[in-house]
């Protein structure tokens, strides 16, 4: 029986989807970034982008601000401090997921294909 210490940490599904990770990554190093920038920084589509923004105001994570700037909607989003707690215990469950794996694998003999055995010089 697995002792509940060694159970897996929780993942947050609505910061685990793949588009919706890689908007509050890039949200998460800047102060706030417009839809154009989040489009070119993320590779979504204009649609995808739009709903996985939606979803994530929904879940209380983001701010969405729009303005009018010379008669166009200037979108823009913001992580807000939930957002980015939530991305915090997102990272260290993820960490300590890859931890626990890495501690359960049985030491190898062999080097992992395609790395070498031999020492790699240090330059500096």
């Amino acid at each position: 029986m697995t002792e509940p210490q060694e159970l897996m940490p929780e993942i947050d599904r609505l910061v685990h989807e793949p588009a919706r990770l890689a908007i509050l990554t890039v949200l998460a190093a800047c102060e706030r970034a417009d839809f154009l920038f989040l489009e070119r920084a993320t590779g979504l589509t204009r649609g995808n982008l739009s709903v996985q923004l939606t979803r994530l105001e929904e879940g209380g994570l983001i701010e969405i601000e729009k303005v009018i700037v010379q008669k166009r909607t200037l979108t823009t989003a913001a992580l807000v401090r939930r957002g980015r707690q939530t991305l915090d215990v997102y990272w260290k469950n993820m960490d300590a997921m890859r931890a626990r794996s890495i501690g359960n694998q049985k030491p190898s003999t062999k080097p992992a294909r395609g790395l070498s055995s031999k020492p790699v010089p240090v330059i500096g």
